[in-house]
């Protein structure tokens, strides 16, 4: 049920962000979610495939129905979307690669997301394990890896050793292995330098680390390149790394002094599909708690509490 909350969350938030990006059918459905109206989403997606046949955005309009009912627990509605968009989606990538457009990723990625949710929620997180597992292998070299990694860690993650990162490139000081930190409770703060809820999580992240390095807490703050700087402008690995470095010393200076892995391999292993994701620690080198998303500092600092 955990993670059915926490996707009811995303879900709500997402809707709360502009879509004029993304006009026509999509955005259409998801106004119609926005306000409960499942009839009227369910009209406009059909009138759309009746004019313009199933096509990618047809797809990810689907997989927003599974995501919608999904929110008000309606499972048999949400496993039956997520399942048909799936189905939809496979003949597409005979014709070519999942991430040769932008809309097949999300649909499909969505469906397999949604599935193991409703599974969840009907008490078979062994068989949620599976599936996302089974598709982890499928799609490991594809942009939904990550979104598949973050919800099979949520379902298996915490008790588990924290996976080991990469620190051969970083900013700030010299990171060690989490493996060298065991025995000291560690705060891994997962952030991106487009990311606006990152940037409103770095004080809470600093006034914890202030607040509980004396008792031994280290905190981590992996990030990655995306191929694109302010304004989404692609650019190069050393001008985004200026970039990185710049948001880094406006948004993150009281985290200065605080190692910063670089590395893409790290949020995949995190399932950092999400940002910011916070997960903690405990000093014997295992996963205590695992959150995609922004917490408040009565929140983060509760997790961290029950490691020290």
């Amino acid at each position: 049920m955990k993670m059915l909350r926490l996707s009811a969350a995303l879900f709500a938030l997402s809707l709360l962000v502009a879509t004029t990006a993304r006009a026509g059918v999509v955005e259409d459905v998801r106004v119609s979610l926005s306000s409960g109206s499942f009839t009227q989403a369910e009209s406009q997606l059909n009138s759309y495939r009746a004019q313009r046949g199933i096509d990618a955005e047809y797809l990810e309009a689907s997989s927003w129905m599974a995501r919608g009912y999904l929110t008000f627990n309606k499972l048999d509605q949400a496993d039956t979307f997520a399942h048909k968009t799936e189905e939809l989606v496979l003949p597409l990538l005979k014709k070519h690669k999942l991430d040769a457009e932008p809309h097949l990723p999300i649909a499909l990625g969505a469906a397999i997301e949604v599935q193991a949710q409703v599974l969840t929620a009907r008490g078979k997180p062994e068989q949620a394990t599976a599936l996302l597992q089974r598709n982890l292998r499928l799609y490991r070299n594809t942009s939904i890896r990550n979104r598949l990694q973050k919800n099979l860690n949520m379902l298996a993650l915490v008790g588990k050793p924290a996976p080991a990162l990469q620190m051969t490139e970083y900013l700030g000081p010299r990171p060690v292995s989490l493996a060298q930190l065991k025995g000291s409770p560690i705060l891994l703060f997962f952030w991106a330098h487009w990311c606006g809820d990152c940037k409103g999580e770095a004080p809470v992240i600093a006034r914890l680390r202030d607040e509980f390095s004396r008792k031994g807490l280290v905190v981590i703050t992996p990030t990655q390149r995306y191929g694109y700087a302010a304004g989404g402008q692609e650019v190069g690995p050393a001008a985004e790394l200026a970039y990185i470095k710049e948001v880094r010393a406006q948004y993150y200076a009281p985290l200065a002094d605080v190692p910063a892995p670089l590395s893409q391999e790290n949020l995949g292993l995190y399932g950092v599909s999400t940002t910011p994701t916070l997960v903690v620690v405990d000093r014997a080198g295992k996963v205590s708690f695992y959150h995609p998303g922004a917490l408040s500092y009565q929140e983060l600092r509760a997790a961290i509490e029950r490691v020290l």
